[in-house]
């Protein structure tokens, strides 16, 4: 009995020894294991899109034009062939989004709102600057944080570490309710009360209770992303591509589901009928069509490209050997997104909607170094999670037959800022009084037409302490962690190879009298940042952490 005993307990510490070793993966699988039943997710359900008059009580040229917004996720600007010729050495084409730019106006220097997705969505929405809104960081699951920190740490790349204060973690509320305060005035709101039919499909990412689901910001119906897988990781029709260098991946493998929501925010799960990018497209095309003699209003959030990677075989298969697996597996979710585009358009086309129709696609931030694909924002330094050119710069086109020439091009600096009142001005409708809206309408750039010339000084871009401006040709960027100043003249630099900022110190004041001067007016953010992420600008998080690597901290 003795020797049984002993054996037992040797057994119990070197099976404590082994759960010491993989407890990161034991707590991946439990997380995992926890998120398959937090929710009852049902089965695919039809959507009861609102139906629009069956005849037109006004002529479609004497309507307000229909307004389709299409927001990509983490796409590179060189996944773009308008842009840069596409991903595997211009082996992956992008035609539909490419006919787009075509067929109206293209904005050869546009901004994201952040180097992350949700600040971005939010001045999408509003107009207005992070500094007015509040709304700063991008909020995260529960759990991501500290669980993103371990893995970081495990790994130890050589990289600075993952910056986590766990007390103000459980300081904040909880993901559901971090988002945009229900007092601001959203574009779908102003195009309400304007009498626009208003839906939202896809991700929205600024809150889900207390007032800021989409359904609640002034959208009459939300299909949304209740969490993110593309298919079921077992579905047959799936090819995954996992990325075990990225902390991030690992989180998102082990906490997401496949699933929507239908305008209850975060309650009334079912899943999606098909490829999520597919899926969200023959939703947005029942919408096209229920709304034939109505003026329109939808906002398409898609998902891609975002990891998880997941394309369907399909797709794979169709994008032929590409090197490695997960740039194929990427380049075939660019195909999906593409044919997104196109579909939207032929639906357009075939309801006679097509030129009474501002069609708008844009992205949310650069794509990121995080997936290990060099390439992606090229020719641009840096990543998503960055505020050099490649963590902001993102595609902006406008199609309106109407109204927007074919083939024109503005290269005058815009951003997303700009996207709100672009849109109230070309439905007709009034700004929201006694709110200062940051942004400019981008109509006349577009059209060529107005009295006066349309021009733009200065844009401003802040996660906590790093702040950046950009002052005509001029772009300054300043963390405090570390304690870096990087100064670019983009008209000589539009790469920023060159920091001018020690034997240009006469412009590194003006600019920071100009940085300073926006913090001043501005309000804290609505919560704090809990993490911080070291960033290379210049790797991907494939490659090694070297001594003398340029990097930022960012704060989340």
């Amino acid at each position: 009995m003795k020797k049984y005993l002993l054996v037992v307990a040797g057994l119990v510490v070197i099976a404590g020894a082994l759960a010491y070793q993989h407890q990161t993966k034991l707590l991946l699988a439990l997380m995992k294991y926890q998120s398959a039943n937090e929710y009852v997710i049902g089965p695919p359900r039809d959507i009861p899109w609102n139906q629009g008059p069956d005849e037109p009580a006004t002529p479609l040229t004497e309507r307000p034009p229909n307004i389709i917004l299409i927001v990509a996720d983490d796409l590179g600007y060189n996944d773009i062939s308008t842009f840069g010729g596409g991903l595997a050495d211009g082996r992956v084409k992008t035609p539909h989004i490419d006919e787009l730019a075509a067929d109206g106006v293209v904005f050869t220097q546009s901004y994201s709102g952040a180097g992350t997705c949700a600040p971005s969505r939010a001045m999408l929405m509003t107009g207005r600057y992070p500094t007015r809104t509040g709304f700063e960081f991008t909020p995260t699951p529960s759990g991501m944080a500290p669980m993103m920190s371990r893995i970081s740490a495990e790994m130890n790349r050589g990289a600075p570490p993952i910056l986590y204060d766990a007390e103000l973690d459980e300081s904040k509320p909880p993901y559901e309710e971090q988002g945009l305060p229900p007092e601001e005035v959203t574009i779908a709101e102003v195009l309400k009360e304007k009498g626009y039919a208003t839906y939202h499909i896809g991700k929205w990412h600024l809150g889900r209770k207390n007032g800021m689901a989409p359904h609640e910001q002034g959208f009459d119906q939300s299909l949304l992303m209740a969490s993110a897988l593309y298919l079921p990781e077992n579905d047959p029709n799936v090819v995954n591509a996992k990325l075990d260098f990225d902390p991030i991946d690992q989180f998102l493998w082990a906490r997401m589901m496949f699933a929507n929501s239908f305008n209850s925010g975060d309650e009334d799960r079912f899943e999606p009928r098909g490829y999520l990018t597919d899926y969200w497209t023959d939703e947005s095309i029942n919408i096209i069509n229920a709304n034939k003699h109505q003026p329109f209003f939808l906002y398409l959030g898609h998902w891609g490209v975002h990891t998880p990677l997941q394309a369907t075989r399909e797709d794979y298969e169709a994008v032929g050997d590409i090197t490695p697996h997960r740039a194929r597996v990427y380049a075939a979710m660019i195909r999906s997104l593409d044919r997104s585009v196109g579909r939207i358009n032929a639906a357009l086309e075939e309801a006679g909607l097509a030129d009474n129709t501002l069609v708008v696609f844009t992205n949310d931030n650069g794509g990121p170094g995080y997936i290990g694909l060099p390439d992606i924002n090229k020719p641009f330094r840096g990543w998503k999670i960055s505020q050099f050119e490649g963590g902001i710069r993102v595609p902006l086109m406008m199609k309106w037959p109407a109204k927007i020439a074919a083939g024109t091009v503005a290269e005058e600096p815009v951003a997303h800022i700009d996207v709100m009142p672009t849109l109230t001005a070309a439905a007709s409708a009034e700004r929201p009084q006694n709110v200062i809206i940051d942004g400019k309408n981008l109509l006349p750039l577009a059209t060529g037409s107005g009295d006066e010339a349309w021009t733009r000084d200065t844009l401003f871009w802040q996660s906590g302490h790093y702040r950046v401006v950009r002052h005509k040709d001029w772009k300054l960027q300043v963390t405090a962690n570390p304690d870096m100043q990087w100064l670019f003249n983009l008209a000589d630099d539009p790469n920023e190879q060159n920091n001018l900022a020690m034997s240009e110190r006469g412009k590194v004041s003006e600019l920071m009298a100009l940085l300073d001067e926006h913090a001043a007016n501005g309000r804290s953010p609505l919560y704090p940042a809990v993490m911080e992420s070291a960033i290379a600008i210049d790797k991907t998080l494939v490659e090694g952490f070297e001594e003398g690597d340029d990097y930022i901290y960012w704060p989340n």
